[in-house]
């Protein structure tokens, strides 16, 4: 890059300065991660919008790494956020609004130039790919007071941890093999998603109908789109990516599950793909097609550092057919495949994501057969429920 080209991007791009950040430490932002060296003072040419930043502190050798901290921002052009670390806590802070603008201006003055990182461009549009449902409104709705996400602080999920043997693994894997070292619990909560049931349960209802409320998720996905999202199919869509780069990037356990909960819920559905909600499910497929797309590469150039197939990365749990996704995937693709009637962009992305699973990951859907595959202890499978009152969920996760 010429260096008038880079001045102007430089200029006219968004700047992450981070002071004082001990060597060794992972940071990150958007689907790139860097091992920070001794001149390290942030990142340069960061696109105006959206971005996740990300990071873990390390020992003195770089051979240890602390639970993953991130937080999304929402920048403007030109605009440089400046966080401080913080050595007795272990995180990035806030400045008060004295320091952070005499530090904004001695950005503008291109003094920080050369200790700041250019933020990789060509990977820019991968990041929009699976971000771009995700507005402000989304973040702030969502986001846990104070704005930072870490495994750390998800202390009230050991009642709702996965059932399968893929899941429990990752669930290990999130707690433990990631980080050689544990962060103090702490008292400040969660995420705040949307709640999503996992079995419909209604009174006054025949046996049949309620069987078939839970086979089909329609009337459920309709509910919670009017009631959590105000009809607005994008919003739902843009919590499904926060969740998933919450999960992937900042290595939340909460945020895989709500992550797996929408999944499930949308591809549980059998009305509203063909009839109702063609339009939301294409766009739906084409979400997860770039999130599985993103999560099953495992050796980004730009990711420093890093070993391999960690953070950013799906590891190789994900090709067992026991996670959830193969059954689902399996029953909807037969859905929409064998169907009379078809959207068109719907059968088409159908058609790539049946591709990419069988490209990527092995999976013949053809052949395999349901039986035998997934186990009783599955709870995404159909159960059946009276109780006194309807309840669909309500209130925030925790």
């Amino acid at each position: 890059m010429d260096p008038e080209t880079a001045l102007g991007l430089a200029q006219q791009g968004s700047t992450l300065l981070l002071l004082d950040v001990p060597q060794f430490t992972l940071v990150g932002i958007d689907t790139q991660m860097f091992s920070v060296g001794p001149a390290f003072k942030g990142i340069k040419m960061i696109p105006p919008g959206l971005h996740f930043v990300y990071y873990s502190s390390s020992n003195r050798d770089g051979s240890e790494f602390s639970p993953i901290i991130g937080f999304f921002v929402v920048t403007s052009p030109s605009e440089v956020i400046v966080r401080k670390w913080h050595q007795q806590e272990e995180r990035l802070v806030k400045l008060s609004e004295e320091e952070e603008g005499r530090y904004c201006e001695a950005v503008k003055n291109l003094e920080f130039d050369r200790q700041l990182g250019p933020y990789s461009l060509n990977q820019f549009g991968e990041w929009k790919q699976i971000s771009n449902y995700i507005t402000k409104n989304t973040v702030e709705r969502i986001e846990p007071i104070g704005g930072e996400i870490t495994v750390a602080c998800e202390t009230a999920l050991d009642d709702t941890v996965p059932n399968t043997a893929m899941e429990k693994h990752l669930m290990e894997q999130l707690q433990n093999s990631k980080f050689s070292r544990s962060a103090e619990k702490s008292q400040r909560r969660g995420c705040y998603y949307t709640s999503i049931p996992h079995v419909v349960k209604h009174k006054g209802i025949s046996g049949e109908e309620l069987t078939s409320l839970n086979l089909d998720k329609t009337q459920l996905l309709e509910i919670i789109l009017m009631k959590d999202f105000g009809g607005e199919e994008d919003l739902l869509l843009g919590e499904l990516q926060f969740a998933y780069i919450a999960f992937l990037m900042g290595q939340s356990l909460e945020a895989f599950l709500q992550w797996k909960a929408l999944v499930s819920l949308l591809f549980s559905c059998t009305e509203a793909p063909l009839h109702t909600r063609s339009q939301l499910f294409t766009k739906f497929v084409k979400v997860i097609y770039y999130q599985l797309k993103h999560g099953f590469h495992k050796d980004h150039a730009n990711t420093v550092g890093f070993e391999k197939g960690a953070s950013v990365l799906l590891d190789d749990s994900w090709f067992s057919k026991d996670i959830f996704l193969h059954r689902l995937c399996k029953e909807f693709f037969s859905l929409v495949l064998e169907a009379h009637v078809v959207d068109g962009d719907l059968l088409s992305w159908t058609r790539k994501l049946k591709g990419l699973l069988e490209t990527t990951l092995g999976w013949d859907f053809q052949n395999d057969a349901a039986d035998g595959i997934y186990g009783e202890d599955d709870e995404y499978s159909p159960v059946v429920e009276m109780l006194d009152q309807t309840t669909y969920g309500e209130g925030p996760s925790t």
